[in-house]
């Protein structure tokens, strides 16, 4: 039992996480697109957070892909 707590362990903390970027500014697009990239984290141009690679982060990433820029990092 020990041994699959401490795999479980050690896959967490290989878990992928995603770097976010806030590059581009989101003057003149849409309301909902605003408020994805404040969901995220993201405030100020040029403001970076991590985030985990999951189904609804990538979701959320697509929907503002043209604003953000994503680099994919180790756990």
């Amino acid at each position: 039992m020990a041994s699959k707590q401490s795999n479980k362990a050690e896959n967490k903390a290989r878990e992928k996480k995603l770097q976010v970027t806030y590059t581009t500014s989101s003057i003149g697009v849409e309301a909902d697109q605003k408020q994805t990239v404040q969901r995220l984290g993201l405030r100020r141009l040029g403001q970076t957070v991590v985030k985990p690679d999951n189904a609804a982060v990538r979701g959320m990433l697509h929907k503002v892909r043209h604003l953000v820029t994503v680099v994919e990092v180790e756990g």
